[in-house]
């Protein structure tokens, strides 16, 4: 008597998938803590500690030490690029990356605008100059410090792991998980390659650059949450759209809310303490509105579907 095999595959065991999504947090938290170090230690070493060029340093190092690997990984698995959401034609990449920068960059205009009618914030005076230099010289570090490698460690590879095992929804908690998790990891391992160098380490904790712990953690969800629904917006490069969004975020609150210590030649005074508020604030209108955008991809598709059908 034979027996017959199903022909239907087996789905990978669940533990098996979470490990393997986590492994692109631990490839992002051992990139951001020992490429800050060791970059920080190799542009003293030639000199260029100081300014952009000492910044771009660890920059550069921390995106060569995490996104080759998840590539690599995904090549093995026999995967392609539009897997971890960096398909699409030639232009695909730079439209889906300013869809990430327009929705962002909207949604905080009008939610600060909102805030600064309501008095909750007025604005120094700006200097265009030195304004348009820190934006550009922000833009380079952040992504390569943050935007480019994040995205494709997390809402990439920690994303699409996950959502091809457990569904959209589960997907989207289970990054924004490992997302929290990164930040402090990073910070140990940024102590123990300090103390390899022969470099004073910096505190370990589960918020970087001594802030308040809580206050991070909670600001950090509604930004992984931000950059899950970018990822999943429907554009045709959906990686892109996400690290858009990632350095629209940065840029906007290191200009609006850290500007004067940054010396970014703008910056906005909270004239209460609700001002804080308007991060996750806006943070929300941008979830809102890339899930808008996805609900009308999926429209599309299925009346596609449809016609194709008849």
């Amino acid at each position: 008597m034979s027996v017959t095999r199903s022909a239907t595959p087996t789905r990978p065991a669940l533990a098996r998938v979470l490990a393997v999504a986590a492994a692109g947090g631990l490839v992002m938290a051992v990139a951001l803590g020992a490429g800050t170090e060791v970059g920080a230690a190799l542009a003293e070493a030639a000199g260029i500690d100081g300014g952009l060029s000492g910044r771009l340093v660890p920059a550069v190092l921390v995106s060569a030490l995490a996104v080759p690997p998840v590539l690599w990984a995904a090549r093995r698995a026999g995967r392609r690029a539009a897997w971890l959401g960096l398909g699409g034609d030639g232009g695909a990449w730079a439209r889906s990356f300013l869809v990430g920068v327009a929705v962002t960059a909207t949604a905080a205009l009008l939610v600060l605008g909102a805030g600064t009618a309501a008095g909750l914030l007025s604005w120094s005076r700006p200097e265009p100059a030195t304004l348009v230099g820190f934006v550009a010289g922000n833009a380079l570090v952040a992504v390569g410090l943050e935007a480019l490698p994040e995205e494709v460690t997390l809402r990439g590879h920690a994303w699409a792991t996950l959502r091809g095992r457990l569904g959209g929804r589960a997907a989207a908690f289970g990054t924004v998980a490992i997302f929290l998790l990164v930040p402090g990891a990073s910070t140990v391992v940024a102590a123990a390659t300090a103390r390899l160098l022969g470099r004073e380490p910096d505190p370990v904790g589960l918020a970087p650059g001594g802030q308040h712990p809580v206050d991070y953690l909670v600001l950090l969800t509604f930004f992984g949450l931000a950059l899950v629904a970018a990822r999943t917006a429907g554009t045709p490069a959906p990686l892109w759209t996400a690290i858009g969004t990632h350095l629209t975020f940065l840029t906007v609150n290191r200009v609006a809310l850290e500007g004067e210590d940054r010396d970014a030649g703008w910056f906005a005074i909270e004239e209460t303490p609700d001002a804080v508020l308007l991060v996750p604030a806006y943070l929300l209108v941008a979830t809102a509105a890339f899930a808008a955008l996805r609900r009308r991809h999926t429209r599309r598709r299925r009346r596609a579907a449809r016609l194709t059908a008849g």
